[in-house]
């Protein structure tokens, strides 16, 4: 009998799941070795995932939300645009193609068993630097997409194993707005394609250690099994209709109504803005991965981030900030690059508050960029954590749609022309509640030559909010401070010029508090879960 069919069912289905999440911390262990970018190799700013035949995400390393729920989307776009043959690599960053915003880059392989196809591979890494109109390319003044960098299609970037990496410098060195770093990011590239063939050789094994026909099967059951549980999860929600309204801090709106059924779920985002006129526009498969992730939190158990999740739910989406159109010509485009860091985090703002999971919290990524013609550097800063029924926020992580880590201050240091003054707990910004909020960042930065410096950021001027009495966090900050003294504040979506011995001090939102604070002396009430919230304003 075959060690597959010796096992109780249960026993198989755990251990193939494992197995398949040790080949994307195989992909991830790769990609982070070989890489040369600090914005990969130490803030991990990356995510590895396999897919199985059809397309599907099945499983996941601990990598970023937001880079994981749209790489199903992707591939099964680029499988409709190109043909795919045993050795063939592709790459892409296009919105349209399942991408998130231009600066990641996504690499997929697909693998083959002899002539069977067993599933896919792919890598998304983020690129500091891959052209546009202000270095870091994340400009906070993009209105067009070509404006935000080099623009790949769907392209092979090998095929049967021949590589074609002179074709793609060309692409990256192209006008209008070529890349200011193409060494590292063609470096950057090859330890993608590096870990997609570790992971490709680890399934290819897996396969023949314990036959095509299972790993199907199991990667089928997965998926099953993620439905189930959603399934499940959906049933302890009351049925019928629950809404939230939030706004970005430019006063867009972003409406989502959840109707829960025994059928399933209907996630619509009727009523949200048009197509914003800057870059906050978010493509589809960052709506997708929002949804995804916002679900996921309803199911108390270990499961990996899979699209079975999704198989209960329908997605509506009308064409406007989270569904903008995309001509073929990039300059006729909408700006997305705030859309995939800051869009993303709002849209998971306004689910939490339809399903009355947890305050809000920090909802932005704080998104830090600066450089001049010979580099970018780019980060995410952490804040504060939203709390819940039971528990605080924590201070000063990252949450939701970001994971990534901050450069180490040796590193950052010794790299950029870049002091690190300060980076600290802003006590007191969490919002007050029988479990406050988890308290924001602060983060000083002197700069030691020009630079051109960029902020893209959220709740700047809306509050985290609350829940169930709770207060909302203090929004976040940013200002410069010239060297002469004189302080320029900057707006949630900002740039400007520095100079040597200016100085950016960032200061991050705070969660909001869940319950009204109890006043001394009076018996706290018993806690019980508030009902989902019909509306916000």
């Amino acid at each position: 009998m075959s060690p597959v069919r010796s096992r109780p069912e249960a026993v198989q289905l755990e251990l193939f799941t494992h197995r398949f999440a040790a080949v994307a911390r195989q992909m991830g262990e790769m990609l982070r070795r070989t890489a040369v970018s600090t914005n990969v190799k130490e803030r991990l700013d990356f995510s590895c995932a396999l897919l199985d035949a059809g397309g599907e995400l099945v499983v996941n390393a601990p990598h970023i939300p937001v880079h994981l729920g749209a790489l199903g989307l992707c591939v099964r776009r680029l499988r409709e645009t190109l043909a795919m043959a045993p050795g063939d690599v592709i790459v892409t960053n296009h919105p349209a193609f399942g991408g998130s915003h231009l600066p990641d880059v996504t690499v997929v392989t697909p693998v083959y068993e002899g002539e069977a196809l067993l599933g896919y591979v792919a890598s998304r890494a983020h690129h500091a630097e891959i052209g546009g109109i202000r270095p870091g390319s994340m400009p906070p003044g993009a209105r067009r997409l070509v404006e935000e960098g080099v623009v790949l299609p769907p392209l092979h970037l090998a095929r049967g194993g021949v590589f074609a990496w002179d074709e793609l410098r060309e692409r990256l060195l192209a006008p209008p707005y070529p890349t200011r770093a193409v060494e590292e990011n063609l470096a950057d590239l090859r330890a993608a394609v590096a870990a997609n063939h570790r992971g490709a050789e680890a399934l290819r094994s897996l396969a023949r250690e314990q036959g095509r026909e299972a790993v199907g099967r199991y990667m089928a059951a997965l998926k099953a099994r993620a439905e189930e549980r959603l399934r499940s999860a959906l049933a302890r929600l009351p049925a019928g209709r629950s809404a939230a309204l939030e706004r970005l801090d430019d006063g867009s709106p972003i409406a989502v109504a959840l109707e829960v059924s025994p059928s399933g779920a209907l996630v619509d985002f009727t009523g949200s803005a048009g197509v914003h006129p800057g870059n906050l526009n978010a493509p589809p498969a960052v709506v997708r991965s929002a949804v995804l992730y916002a679900l996921r939190l309803l199911i108390a158990e270990p499961l990996p981030l899979n699209e079975g999740i999704l198989r209960p739910v329908e997605i509506r989406v009308p064409e406007g900030m989270l569904n903008p159109p995309f001509p073929d010509d990039p300059a006729a485009a909408p700006a997305v690059v705030g859309g995939n860091v800051e869009t993303s985090q709002r849209i998971v703002d306004t689910l939490l508050a339809a399903l009355g999971l947890a305050a809000c919290s920090q909802g932005t990524m704080n998104n830090v960029l600066f450089g001049n013609g010979r580099f970018g550097y780019y980060e995410t800063v952490c804040g504060g954590g939203g709390a819940g029924p039971g528990f605080a926020g924590a201070s000063a992580v990252h949450t939701h749609m970001t994971n990534t880590r901050i450069t180490d201050p040796e590193v950052l240091e010794h790299r950029y022309p870049v002091r690190l003054d300060r980076f600290a707990i802003r006590r007191g910004s969490g919002g007050a509640g029988r479990w406050p909020g988890g308290d924001g960042a602060v983060r000083e930065l002197t700069f030691l030559e020009p630079v051109a410096v960029s902020v893209l950021t959220q709740h700047r001027v809306e509050r985290p909010y609350g829940v169930a009495g709770g207060e909302p966090g203090l929004p976040g900050r940013q200002r410069l401070v010239r060297a002469t003294g004189e302080v320029v504040e900057l707006a949630p979506v900002d740039g400007c010029e520095a100079g040597p011995g200016d100085r950016l001090i960032l200061e991050t939102p705070g969660g909001g508090g869940w319950g009204a604070v109890t006043p001394p002396g009076a018996a706290a009430a018993p806690h019980t879960a508030p009902k989902p919230p019909t509306s916000r304003d």
